[in-house]
């Protein structure tokens, strides 16, 4: 069964793209996991659900990365701060962005 992994951001527009360039490169890898993108109020309600393996929040969003933390905690599951260089839908960032899941799924 493949893994998920869920960005949590402020709209979710440039999310959807690095979640799906993303996912991409993971499968070119060999990794079989997918990725989603949703804002906030969404992702805490999806981490409430224990919908994911792993939850990824957008740097500019890192103000709500202790509640997000809290919630995730509860579920026993792994949540990051996404670095900035990780966050840009260029291929060095899609790549960062790739590490970051594997070492943290």
């Amino acid at each position: 069964m493949a893994k998920t992994a869920l960005i949590i951001c402020a709209g979710g527009m440039s999310s959807s793209m690095i979640a799906k360039k993303t996912a991409a490169l993971l499968q070119e890898q060999g990794e079989d996991i997918e990725m989603d993108a949703v804002g906030v109020p969404e992702g805490q309600k999806r981490i409430e659900a224990d919908k994911y393996d792993l939850y990824l929040v957008s740097p500019q969003t890192k103000m709500n990365f202790k509640q997000l933390a809290d919630a995730a905690a509860k579920k026993d599951k792994p949540i990051v701060q996404i670095p900035p260089q990780a966050y840009i839908p260029i291929p060095m960032g899609i790549e960062k962005m790739a590490a970051l899941v594997k070492e943290n799924i």
